[in-house]
């Protein structure tokens, strides 16, 4: 068998060097020139890292049949192993890691108590109502009214709808404040209206002719927004009886008639003369602002009880001018103390206001009768008589012996519209009317069916005398006295605000009055707690 040669030398095997006799000898210098070529001990030798690299790289590119080739591609098989073995875990690691951040956040552990059920009671059975619950008072009413008075009392009127009141008033200066009505404001609300009508005895035919009479005012509204004869007085008066309905700026109806008497009396404020017109005037002013909340109003009403603070005499009186004379006129007095009265529920805190309330009560005393009633400018029982009541109630001295004295004289008044004479009745009777109210029980039950039937009886009614908002045609309605009356009159107007307003004693003023024990002196008899306006918004 002939052995497979292993080394090639110039076309001859190693086998046949060694093996092949005679040429063994001859041929050995080839062979270690074969062994030189071919460096074969480097393969017994450690080689260094850069040296197998430069090895491996030199390999790659000799032929792939070649032992170099060969070599360099086995070293590369081995050098990858170890590379691999580091290089796959920390690959898949990183993918983990990135999974992990992108799903869903880890479940957490909450602990949840398992409570059994109660069992729920059966609920009461609900009555149903039959009326509406009275309107929402913050006070106590020191009044009774026993029995309402009957429409049959009154002569035949249509049917008569509730002025439309909208949800917010709105202000001269376009400034929308909701207000919510309440302590001795509490019933000029639409609804609280109605229900202090049928409280206190008023009826659909006393509140007709008070819009008659409402838009018949309108209608002799001067365009600058005032009313003739004595302006500041008459359109105090009158902006006093559309704000004793609740009507303010932003009524439907008579909205733009309260919003120009409003500007006229706010624009004309320094023009306004003394004596009875500068006290009227800031009586309504106070009552708007009361309503409205306008601080364009509180300047006003502000400076104007101002000068009614300072022009009061050292006794607590007053009198024409307002300049602190030693006279005590009670018909001055009365505007006064209604207007001071306003300015305080209106909530104006200024200086001298609560001490000018508590001197005024003294100043009303000093005209008391000892027997009872007021005088005119001093002790006595006059037509003021009225006027005296009023102003002591309204000052907090209802339970005054003055007052008492007084109340049981008026048990004597009449109200008779024909009844002649040289003074206006109705003035008288406007006060009366307000102190008879306030005085409450039999006393104001009587009046009421006396004095409510003769007004109604006698407005002069002019049908289809001016289109209301929803453009219908709606009667209008006036007074008008005798006239040959010269004292405590202006005329028309003057008569038709008056009566009006005693047409809206039933909601105008809730009876507020606590007795003297119960207040303060130094806040001037007058309670605290009788007015409650609050602003949304």
């Amino acid at each position: 068998m002939t052995a497979e040669p292993f080394i090639q030398v110039e076309g001859k095997t190693a086998q046949n060097l060694f093996v092949g006799g005679g040429t063994m000898n001859k041929d050995m210098d080839n062979v270690g020139d074969v062994v030189h070529h071919h460096d074969l001990m480097e393969l017994f030798e450690e080689l260094s890292f850069t040296e197998k690299v430069r090895k491996v790289a030199n390999g790659l590119k000799q032929p792939k049949d070649s032992g170099e080739y060969k070599y360099a591609k086995l070293q590369m098989i081995r050098l990858s192993s170890p590379v691999s073995a580091v290089v796959v875990p920390i690959i898949c690691f990183v993918l983990l890691m990135v999974v992990a951040a992108s799903g869903p956040p880890p479940a957490r552990i909450v602990n949840v108590t398992i409570m059994e059920p109660e069992s729920v009671k059966d609920l009461d059975k609900i009555d149903d109502l039959e009326e509406p619950p009275p309107p929402e008072q913050e006070i106590n009413v020191d009044f009774t009214a026993d029995v309402a008075m009957s429409d049959k009392n009154l002569p035949p009127s249509p049917a008569t709808d509730f002025s439309p009141q909208p949800a917010e008033f709105d202000a001269v200066a376009q400034i929308k404040s909701p207000v919510i009505m309440k302590g001795i404001y509490g019933s000029r609300s639409p609804g609280a209206r109605g229900s202090a009508l049928q409280a206190y005895g008023g009826s659909g035919a006393t509140e007709g002719a008070v819009l008659r009479a409402l838009r018949w005012l309108k209608k002799e509204q001067l365009e600058d927004g005032s009313w003739k004869n004595n302006q500041a007085a008459m359109t105090g008066l009158a902006l006093l009886a559309y704000l004793a309905h609740g009507e303010t700026p932003s009524s439907e109806e008579f909205g733009p008639t309260v919003e120009k008497a409003i500007k006229w009396l706010v624009d004309n404020q320094a023009k306004w003369p003394r004596s009875y017109q500068h006290p009227i005037a800031t009586y309504a002013i106070c009552e708007a602002y009361a309503l409205t909340k306008v601080p364009m109003l509180k300047d006003a009403a502000e400076k104007a009880a101002d000068i009614i603070i300072k022009g009061q005499n050292l006794s607590g009186g007053f009198d024409y001018q307002l300049n602190n004379t030693v006279r005590n006129d009670t018909s001055v007095m009365g505007w006064c103390a209604q207007a001071l009265k306003a300015a305080h529920m209106a909530g104006l805190e200024k200086e001298g206001l609560k001490t000018s309330m508590k001197k005024a009560i003294e100043g009303f005393k000093l005209n008391a009768s000892p027997a009872g009633g007021f005088g005119y400018t001093g002790p006595g029982a006059t037509g003021l008589t009225g006027a005296g009541v009023l102003c002591m109630q309204l000052l907090g001295a209802a339970r005054e012996p003055e007052t008492r004295k007084a109340l049981v004289v008026l048990e004597n008044a009449t109200f008779n519209w024909e009844g002649g004479g040289t003074f206006n009745q109705n003035y008288y009777w406007y006060y009366i009317t307000q102190a008879k109210f306030h005085a409450g029980g039999d006393t104001w039950n009587a009046w009421n069916k006396l004095f409510a039937p003769v007004l109604v009886k006698n407005q002069t009614i002019i049908k289809d005398g001016i289109m209301d908002s929803k453009g219908k045609m709606v009667d209008i309605g006036f007074w008008d006295m005798d006239k040959g009356i010269s004292g405590h009159t202006d005329g028309v107007v003057m008569n038709t605000c008056l009566a009006t307003l005693q047409l809206e004693v039933y909601y105008r003023y809730l009876p507020t009055y606590k007795p003297p024990e119960e207040m303060k002196l130094e806040d001037g008899a007058v309670p605290e707690d009788d007015i409650a306006i609050k602003v949304k918004g």
